[in-house]
């Protein structure tokens, strides 16, 4: 049986979370995986602890946090491409992330080499 898009998206939503647990040591509260041509989009909530969202009521803190999240993010890079590529197939040939201190959301944006969404259509 051929994989959909929506089983495709689901499985990296699940694999995603569970790099989270083993790679940062907790996971977000929910995880949405989005196949949109040549990108794959997640967005994950619940990033942030208490803790950290108290910290970031001032400049210093915030900036502290996005940079404390995003290295730790970066430093598994390599393990989240090679995720992406299992599933869909697809190298990643760039990866962009941001995370919100308001929302405690991040969004993290797997660009590949080929129209994925394509495949599926």
């Amino acid at each position: 049986m051929e994989k959909t898009k929506g089983n495709v998206e689901a499985e990296i939503s699940k694999a995603l979370t569970h790099w989270e647990k083993s790679y940062l040591g907790r996971g977000s509260v929910s995880v949405k995986s989005d196949i949109v041509r040549d990108m794959v989009i997640v967005v994950l909530k619940g990033i942030l602890t208490p803790a950290e969202y108290s910290v970031c009521q001032d400049k210093d803190g915030l900036l502290s946090v996005k940079t404390n999240r995003n290295n730790l993010v970066e430093s598994g890079v390599e393990e989240l491409k090679e995720i992406i590529l299992t599933l869909t197939g697809q190298e990643v040939v760039s990866f962009h992330t941001d995370l919100s201190t308001q929302t405690g959301e991040r969004i993290m944006i797997f660009k590949l080499s080929d129209d994925l969404q394509s495949q599926f259509e």
